[in-house]
């Protein structure tokens, strides 16, 4: 990881979850951490833990909605403007509505999913890319935060299932650009099962997920943490991670 140290990593959904992990990961690893969420406090109080932790890096708080393209746009103009620009991306915000099912959701529901997880992330995407050619950065990183449910589908969160299907595909067509330009910018689509994370509950409150094993927010973390440290050379492209035993197998 030395390689990143000083570095510029933007992390959106860093308020709580695998988004605050991560955070707090990179920065323990002397990387300069933007994190971007609505629910800045959070993000400004876990700043503040790290400098007292004397953590080698250090984060920064936006306050960002991912769904508002302004929000995005200013949001990576001051990285530009401060920092030199993003050379990591970790598009982590997402958000489940149990009622967007597609026989009995809401168009509001569907419409603020797709928003959010979809159209969200593919802001954040365009501006770090915009940021990294503004640089001349010749080396960069983008994660996409996706889900097994990117593979699979489970009845029930029907939109939430599109919206990984679709961050997927989306992962797949940059990958294919990006090979065609020659650029030495890795995508890698981070696929966890059944994580401890708020999100969680938002697709079944009945409490069915706590008789289950769940991955831990740091295990995502970690896997991040592994991708960023391998050779220059090695594009990891998927990682699908569940926790032993599975409640579902992807593979």
């Amino acid at each position: 990881m030395d390689k990143w140290r000083g570095k510029v990593a933007v992390v959106t959904g860093a308020s709580s979850g695998i988004g605050a992990a991560v955070a707090r990961a990179l920065v323990h690893q002397g990387m300069v951490v933007v994190g971007m969420a609505r629910r800045v406090d959070r993000i400004k109080q876990l700043a503040e833990e790290l400098t007292a932790a004397k953590e080698p890096g250090k984060l920064h708080a936006r306050a960002v909605d991912v769904s508002v393209e302004e929000d995005v746009v200013a949001a990576f103009d001051w990285v530009d403007r401060e920092l030199g620009g993003a050379d990591v991306l970790v598009n982590n915000a997402g958000i489940v509505n149990k009622h967007a099912g597609i026989d009995d959701g809401t168009v509001k529901a569907w419409t603020d999913i797709l928003t959010v997880n979809v159209i969200g992330s593919s802001t954040c995407t365009r501006e770090y890319l915009k940021s990294v050619n503004k640089h001349n950065k010749d080396t960069g990183h983008l994660f996409m935060v996706n889900s097994v449910v990117g593979h699979i589908t489970l009845a029930g969160p029907d939109m939430y299932c599109a919206s990984k299907h679709a961050l997927r595909a989306l992962s797949q067509c940059l990958r294919r650009k990006l090979a065609d330009k020659k650029s030495k910018i890795k995508v890698t689509d981070i696929c966890p099962g059944a994580t401890a994370t708020e999100i969680l509950n938002g697709i079944d409150d009945s409490g069915k997920f706590n008789t289950i094993e769940r991955l831990a927010s740091e295990d995502v973390a970690a896997a991040i943490v592994d991708c960023l440290s391998a050779s220059p050379v090695t594009q990891i492209c998927e990682i699908v991670m569940n926790p032993v035993p599975t409640a579902v197998a992807v593979y």
